[in-house]
């Protein structure tokens, strides 16, 4: 999944560059707190989408390192640490004990539902917008 940056101005993406290339550490430890605020919104879809409340699939979300990656971009990933998730995610086959298979459990897509329900929301953008009046007001560039 990776979010693209819609309504920032041209001066600010021009901040945005200088911040990246000046402040890289402060460039990570934002990118850390939108992974957070996107791993709760992803939480809460799931705990909408699955009906099942033993928790452990809820409990198992969690946010990766921030990182560059190949192109250059800095990426945070969320995940589920779980064992069973991929399951909940993509689906499963259904099989009785006996080794019969009976059907098909469709998967439920939770991650990629809650990704793109937090790129719409705008809570990237308007943390990232925070960040660079803060980095002005503070001197920081």
């Amino acid at each position: 999944m990776s979010m693209e940056i819609e309504g920032l101005t041209e001066f600010q993406n021009d901040l945005l560059d200088v911040a990246k290339k000046k402040l890289p550490k402060e460039s990570y430890k934002v990118m850390r707190k939108i992974g957070s605020k996107a791993r709760t919104k992803v939480a809460r879809k799931a705990r909408t989408m699955v009906k099942k409340k033993t928790g452990n699939y809820q409990k198992g979300f969690k946010r990766g390192k921030a990182f560059k990656d190949s192109e250059g971009k800095y990426v945070v990933r969320v995940i589920n640490s779980q064992p069973h998730a991929h399951l909940i995610e993509y689906g499963h086959q259904q099989v009785t004990k006996d080794g019969r298979n009976v059907g098909f459990v469709p998967g439920k897509n939770i991650l990629r539902n809650g990704m793109a329900e937090f790129d719409n929301s705008g809570v990237f953008e308007k943390e990232l917008l925070n960040w660079l009046d803060d980095l002005l007001e503070s001197g920081g560039l």
